[in-house]
């Protein structure tokens, strides 16, 4: 990278006689003298000033310039002085994908970072303040999942920082940095006679709901985006590809989440419900956009639909059926009034908690379970459901006591 010191005070000439002369410029006496002059490694002409007597300190900063080019290290000195929150909203504006998964982002950083980190110049952040913004993130009571989701915000738009030359690199990324603590909270399932039980209070125009979560560990999303395409009865299959989510309010057919098209087995208990729930409530053709609000459209024949025909609302069904039928089960307090209590862990969520840990009780491995869920990876299962996994001990008394029982029966 070409680079040199300019002396804004003096100029070099040759006088009358031929001689080569150093004599004052205009600007003499006035401002910060020297100028380090450089090209960037894209071409652009930049410049950095210091003030009188100090010729050497800028001799200095050109040349650990020109060394962190030659390592690939280049950080825009104008670039790093970005504030966290300017570079982040730029950052937010150009990203595409699902606009929710946009949206959330930018109220997550806008309720949390921003108020913290967000006049931090990109070029000053250091490990110790992300450990920081982390303890405070914690102190804030909230739930270490959300916690977390803050972080790995914040830590994305600091990895696009370093990708655009503001940041050298993440601090988020560095040893001493912990994220937030998830917390010990466990994952406990249902007992079958609470499904029922649920199962029960439902209306039974969503009755079949139940079995479809309980049965085939769906999300409340691709519950409500079943098609009686996906069902084949004959061979005992659930083809698990659509959801019905919101872009920004709007209703849309999506795939599931994270993509992961997906067979599960189709039990007879929950194939005869859902035949037996056709014939009560016949499939209805919904046409709604796909992915997003301006997407193309598409038509799918809903098993689920609402009384008045059109799809099912996650939210109509969250208040006016979910929760009164939780609370007339017994899972949640009557409600005094129309409103119920928060109840996140007894959301239809918990229905995919019952299936999982049926079938890690009947020994599937965590491999299947995982296919089955719709997980992207098995460790995020057996990072949930662990604790469920009969342990080796119970494995090795129940083996042992089949094969004693062999023996004395001889």
């Amino acid at each position: 990278m070409a680079g040199h010191i300019f002396d804004r005070w003096f100029k070099t000439i040759t006088d009358a006689d031929g001689k080569t002369v150093r004599v004052r410029t205009d600007r003499h006496g006035v401002g910060l003298r020297y100028q380090a002059r450089y090209l960037t490694p894209d071409g652009q002409r930049k410049n950095k000033s210091f003030p009188d007597g100090q010729k050497r300190l800028a001799e200095q900063w050109l040349s650990a310039l020109q060394a962190d080019v030659a390592r690939g290290d280049f950080i825009d000195p104008n670039a790093s002085r970005t504030t966290f929150q300017e570079f982040a909203e730029k950052w937010l504006a150009s990203q595409s994908g699902d606009p929710n998964t946009r949206a959330s982002m930018a109220s997550q950083l806008r309720l949390h970072a921003f108020p913290r980190i967000g006049s931090c110049q990109l070029g000053s952040f250091q490990p110790s303040h992300i450990r920081e913004f982390v303890t405070q993130l914690e102190e804030t009571g909230m739930s270490g999942s959300y916690a977390r989701v803050i972080f790995s915000n914040v830590r994305a738009v600091l990895s696009a920082a370093v990708e655009d030359g503001c940041l050298r690199r993440n601090p988020c990324n560095s040893r001493t940095v912990t994220p937030p603590a998830m917390g010990s909270r466990r994952v406990v399932p249902w007992e079958p006679s609470r499904v029922f039980d649920v199962r029960a209070a439902v209306v039974e125009r969503f009755r079949p709901m139940v079995d479809v979560g309980a049965g085939c560990g769906l999300r409340q999303g691709e519950i409500l985006g079943l098609s009686v395409d996906d069902i084949d009865f004959d061979s005992g299959t659930l083809h698990v590809v659509q959801q019905l989510k919101l872009s920004l309010s709007k209703a849309v057919f999506a795939p599931p989440k994270g993509g992961k098209l997906r067979d599960v087995p189709l039990p007879d208990p929950v194939a005869d419900a859902l035949q037996e729930h056709i014939k009560r409530f016949p499939p209805v053709e919904i046409k709604l956009p796909w992915m997003r609000a301006n997407g193309q459209p598409v038509t799918r024949r809903l098993i689920f639909s609402g009384p008045n025909g059109g799809h099912v609302w996650r939210t109509s069904l969250n208040e006016d059926h979910w929760k009164p039928a939780l609370a007339k089960a017994g899972v949640i307090p009557k409600a005094k009034s129309r409103e119920h209590a928060a109840a996140r862990e007894h959301g239809m969520h918990a229905l995919r908690h019952f299936y999982a840990s049926v079938l890690l009780d009947a020994g599937e491995s965590i491999k299947a379970v995982s296919e089955y869920l719709g997980h992207s990876d098995p460790g995020l299962t057996l990072k949930v459901y662990a604790h469920l996994m009969p342990s080796s001990r119970d494995r090795a008394r129940k083996a042992l006591g089949l094969a004693l029982r062999q023996k004395s029966g001889h």
